[in-house]
């Protein structure tokens, strides 16, 4: 046992030294950090103030148009071929010209240089509203005020509650569930992928180099195998665990120091329902309250435990990456080269390589057949059942999916400990998998 502490104490300092390994762990919370901080970034400051000038041959949508905080109207009456000229020298950003008579719906935006992108999406939802309420006052004669108010008050609203086994009932956010359920497949598939690539690296390198000759003298194969594949088990978990950290640090900082950063620039996580009159009230009578922060608005709207989430993220990590790890390890000791190994490894990859191909279908229909299969066979569950995970899984699933992999994982040492005893110390020799077989019973 003291062998084997001291073979999983060596794999994880040499590994955790390596200056590709600090690399890794400094970038990958500043690139995960940055996915969720630059896009917010860009949308912010890529807007900017944009002068339009509108020219209305009909004379009806004059001071109609709702300036916003970036777009600004102004109204003028002329001749269009000179006032189009305006954005050309740059004393307006745009030039909109309404046709007149039946070509009202046609509509000409002069400009010199680009405009903001949400210039033409505003103009186009504003002037549809414009020539909608008109249509209903000119055919239906009806207040376009009062027809807004119909709308509204008609509007159905679904509300998804999940009933668990007891019948208690709790809202349900689906396309939340999936959008985590499909990160959390992708990544387990990830780390899995590539930690396992590492230990099959690993036992090449000391096989080529004869270094293991030295110390198949000193530790028994299976201490050598297990301390190996624990060894860079922890460094993932080092790894994982110093992501999260450093990447929650990082948000959370950009939170503190701006406030307001992530507010400003998107509407809040919670829904945007218009409110009634009774809250209106309540609201104009209620003392400001501070904006919460984003993980406050994420934990608070989003019902789901995330402790759950993250304990079964590691042991469907952990078991996943030891059975793969293990088979790879197997792979790795049996052959002499990294070309070698591909006959070895693709037929042990393709499971998972099949789950992350059906990864669409398991999140549109997590309690289905097809997702239920995937999250039972060990081979595949750890990528599946994250992906369901989310959604709500019985707990007599997840407790069968967790034995069945616990088992495999057990079945997969025993084997890969049977070929690397023989596979280790043998050179030269192209191996079949009859080889495999018949070294299963020595």
């Amino acid at each position: 046992m003291n062998k084997t502490l001291l073979i999983i104490a060596r794999e994880y300092l040499t590994r955790v030294k390596k200056k590709s390994f600090i690399i890794l762990t400094l970038l990958g919370p500043l690139l995960m950090a940055a996915l969720i901080i630059v896009p917010v970034y860009v949308a912010t400051k890529s807007e900017r103030d944009a002068k339009i000038l509108v020219v209305d041959d009909n004379d009806y949508y004059i001071n109609r148009f709702t300036d916003t905080e970036h777009l600004h109207f102004s109204y003028q009456s002329g001749d269009i071929e000179e006032l189009k000229m305006k954005c050309v020298n740059s004393e307006y950003d745009a030039v909109l010209h309404i046709l007149g008579g039946t070509q009202s719906t046609k509509l000409n935006l002069y400009y010199g240089e680009e405009p903001p992108m949400s210039l033409r999406e505003n103009i186009e939802s504003q002037m549809n509203k414009l020539v909608f309420d008109k249509t209903v006052k000119d055919s239906l004669h009806v207040d376009p005020k009062k027809f807004d108010e119909i709308k509204e008050y008609s509007r159905v609203s679904i509300v998804t509650l999940q009933l668990d086994e007891n019948g208690e009932e709790k809202e349900s956010f689906a396309d939340m569930n999936r959008m985590i359920g499909l990160v959390c497949g992708f990544l387990i598939y990830m780390f899995i992928f590539m930690f396992s690539s590492q230990v099959l690296r690993g036992v090449l390198e000391e096989k080529t180099n004869r270094i293991v000759e030295v110390l198949i003298s000193s530790v028994k194969p299976f201490q050598l195998l297990m301390g190996k594949i624990v060894g860079v088990a922890l460094v993932g978990l080092t790894q994982f665990v110093l992501w999260v950290m450093l990447t929650f640090v990082i948000v959370g900082g950009v939170q503190l120091a701006a406030p307001n950063f992530f507010g400003a620039s998107a509407p809040s996580i919670e829904a945007t329902a218009p409110a009634s009159a009774s809250q209106m009230q309540e609201m104009a009578g209620a003392p400001a309250v501070a904006e919460p922060s984003l993980f406050q608005q994420l934990f608070d709207f989003y019902p789901f435990s995330f402790v759950q989430l993250i304990i079964c993220f590691l042991f469907y990590f952990l078991f996943g990456y030891l059975i793969y790890a293990s088979l790879f390890a197997a792979v790795g000791s049996a052959v002499d080269n990294e070309t070698d190994s591909n006959q070895f490894t693709l037929p042990i990859t393709i499971p998972l390589l099949l789950t992350i191909m059906l990864i669409v279908p398991i999140a549109e229909s997590p309690n289905g057949s097809l997702s239920w299969w995937l999250s039972m066979i060990p081979l595949t569950s750890p990528v599946a059942m994250l992906i369901r995970l989310p959604s709500g899984v019985p707990f007599t699933d997840l407790l069968l999916s967790m034995v069945l992999l616990v088992a495999f994982f057990l079945f997969s040492v025993w084997f890969a400990a049977k070929v690397y005893r023989v596979g280790i110390l043998m050179y030269g020799k192209k191996i079949t998998y009859r080889d495999l077989l018949k070294w299963l019973k020595y």
